[in-house]
């Protein structure tokens, strides 16, 4: 790495530690209890637990609230840390109670001695790994852990955390701390930048994905004006001169970090026929609207990816609140033009959901091919407005506002 580009992460990591300070004052304000919850209740029932999301989504301010003992804490881009488990065997053998690994993912080789200290009888110790997602350590985490471990996954802020007044802030600057605390929207336009461009020079290579940082941050940009729609590897290997196969591998590297959603299509036993093909989200709307240079509320507001972004926003926002894990998400869509954005499948059961940027929701036809089709068992329309009600039987709008105590029926 060069002197220059190297001076640059470093000033870009600054950054980030002055804004991760402005996140530690204003944490008290604001509470992800759900999500403390869900970490003590997987210490307590699993010898190891994985915390994994993207960098800066605070994975380490989260793993600080359990009061770990400070010589049971290791950050492992620290060289000091590091130096201290020259003999991780010994080292963290002699531990008792909250063992915490930050970065993981730059020491995967601990995998093997965190399956003989998790098979200890009446092991006086449980390990809490932080890491990015990455292929590599899921795979190995799998391989060598399998049983003694439980992956949870963190993102940014959810509307169930920071409350639902201020939803316009939420959606626009996405959920990342860095991001939604900015004291201004100028310093939040500049945490996102700093975050793609230290992403893709330092996060991926660092998680084994190695892929020169111009031609994946095009790709990037590609993949955001495809947000909300079917996915193409084709189209968007021809714009870029790639093999549509590279183009793929992009986008499970993109995935596998956290930073994108695939929706798999819903295919139920129909004569319709059905598009097969992923539909593709951004996992936090302000890195969408960065991508987009939607650098404003008001040019968002004026973006042809406002509706597609409205979509984005709801769907991670009920992936949190109904604690959706991925097997459970798809999406439904004939080449006739009808379609569902997102179906749950749950306790034998399908959920239908529309997300719409409209004030005055109605039934629509899709919603009504859908209901008929798929025997869905209840049908919600998503939108921006405060209040949820009655449209006919078996569906129902979802007011903004009470997605943080929404359930399914």
């Amino acid at each position: 790495m060069s002197g220059s580009r190297r001076n640059t992460l470093d000033s870009l990591s600054a950054f980030f530690l002055i804004i991760e300070i402005i996140y530690f004052i204003f944490l008290e304000m604001l509470s992800r209890s759900l999500l403390e919850g869900q970490l003590k209740a997987s210490l307590n029932h699993f010898p190891i637990t994985a915390l994994v999301g993207p960098r800066q989504c605070g994975k380490t301010t989260l793993a600080r609230l359990l009061d770990v003992v400070p010589g049971n804490y290791f950050d492992l881009e620290d060289p000091l840390d590091e130096a201290r488990l020259g003999n991780p065997r010994e080292v963290l053998g002699a531990l008792r109670g909250v063992v915490v690994l930050d970065e993981f993912q730059r020491m995967p080789h601990l995998f093997p001695v965190l399956r003989v200290l998790a098979d200890r009888e009446k092991s006086p110790a449980r390990f809490l790994i932080l890491g990015s997602a990455s292929p590599e350590l899921s795979g190995m985490a799998s391989e060598s852990l399998a049983g003694r471990i439980q992956f949870l996954e963190m993102g940014g802020f959810t509307c169930g955390e920071t409350g639902t007044s201020d939803r316009d802030v939420l959606w626009w600057r996405g959920g990342f701390p860095g991001s939604y605390l900015a004291p201004t929207d100028e310093v939040s336009v500049q945490w996102r930048r700093a975050f793609v461009r230290t992403f893709l020079e330092r996060d991926l290579p660092a998680m084994g994905i190695r892929v020169a940082s111009g031609l994946l941050r095009r790709f990037w940009v590609m993949v955001a004006h495809y947000h909300g729609q079917i996915w193409n590897s084709s189209g968007i290997a021809a714009s870029l001169d790639i093999s549509h196969t590279t183009a793929r591998s992009y986008l499970d590297a993109l995935t596998s970090a956290l930073v994108i959603c695939q929706l798999q299509p819903w295919l139920p036993n129909l004569k319709k026929r059905m598009v097969r093909s992923p539909k593709i989200y951004f996992r936090d709307s302000g890195l969408l609207h960065t991508l987009l240079q939607a650098d404003s509320l008001e040019a968002l507001q004026s973006n042809p990816r406002y509706g597609a972004s409205w979509e984005g926003f709801v769907l991670e926002q009920l992936r949190a609140q109904l604690q959706l894990e991925s097997e459970e998400m798809y999406f439904w869509a004939t080449h006739g033009g009808a379609e569902m954005d997102l179906v749950v499948r749950r306790g034998g059961k399908l959920y239908g959901f529309e997300f719409k940027t409209t004030e005055k929701p109605a039934v629509t036809h899709s919603m009504t091919i859908a209901q008929k089709d798929l025997g869905l068992e209840k049908v919600f329309l998503v939108y921006p407005g405060r209040h949820s009600f009655f449209l006919r039987d078996g569906m129902e709008t979802l007011g903004y506002p009470d997605i943080p105590n929404f359930q399914l029926p």
